[in-house]
């Protein structure tokens, strides 16, 4: 799907959306014709789904796989999103390893999908200069005004769940960060949204206080590439 330097390894195709339904199937009209794709987000996509939305997909062409389109970014209120979740991680790795994360630069290794403990895992174990930080990944697609990105876009009792694990962490000994990896074109900044989740920004409140490390990352989207591109300003509220 992707090459290691972040471009899609084919051009995306430009189309109109028609639906989305069953969590994981979009209908797409290309041209002419109606194709069913493949949607990599299981999450609410809140603000995405206008019908008629422009949309890219990539197409596969694996025999085993049944759907030959995956629907990789929308467009919406002339922004670009990246809507594939499981492209969070890989782009923060690539980040990662290309130093654009200015707060976590020159490590010494990276492990990926590390447990902490029997129940949970984190995205990344990075060692640097004999210091263990734990790196927790969030996917945002969520902006409700032209500047201003925001997680989550429904409860997640799993978002919580991290949040107190990181603060165990800590207690452990290891340095901790959560990144939200912003998939939208031109957001300025970011904020928990806590009239979705008012659980979910009191545990952020209290990690925050214990010293977990938040930031806001944006990324460049086009349809040949998704890579990180700008920290964006936390506003708590």
């Amino acid at each position: 799907m992707y090459s290691l330097n972040m471009k899609f390894t084919k051009s995306l195709i430009k189309g109109k959306l028609i639906k989305r339904y069953k969590r994981f199937f979009v209908d797409v009209k290309l041209d002419s014709k109606i194709v069913t794709a493949h949607c990599p987000n299981t999450g609410s996509m809140q603000g995405l789904l206008e019908k008629d939305n422009e949309v890219y997909l990539l197409k596969n062409d694996d025999p085993k796989r049944k759907l030959k389109y995956g629907l990789e970014i929308i467009k919406t209120k002339k922004n670009l999103v990246g809507i594939n979740t499981h492209m969070a991680n890989k782009i923060v790795n690539h980040g990662l390893e290309n130093n654009l994360i200015k707060e976590i630069r020159d490590i010494d290794l990276i492990k990926s999908e590390v447990f902490f403990n029997k129940e949970t895992r984190f995205d990344f174990l990075i060692e640097k200069n004999k210091e263990k930080i734990f790196l927790e990944v969030k996917n945002v697609t969520l902006f409700r005004d032209k500047n201003t990105a925001e997680f989550p876009d429904t409860v997640t009792e799993r978002g919580s769940k991290h949040l107190l694990t990181l603060i165990e962490a800590i207690k452990k000994g290891y340095k901790t960060f959560l990144i939200f990896l912003v998939q939208v074109q031109n957001m300025k900044n970011f904020k928990i949204a806590k009239d979705l989740d008012a659980k979910y920004y009191q545990n952020y409140l209290k990690a925050k206080k214990a010293g977990v490390n938040f930031l806001a990352y944006r990324c460049k989207i086009n349809s040949k590439e998704i890579l990180i591109d700008k920290k964006l300003k936390i506003i708590d509220d």
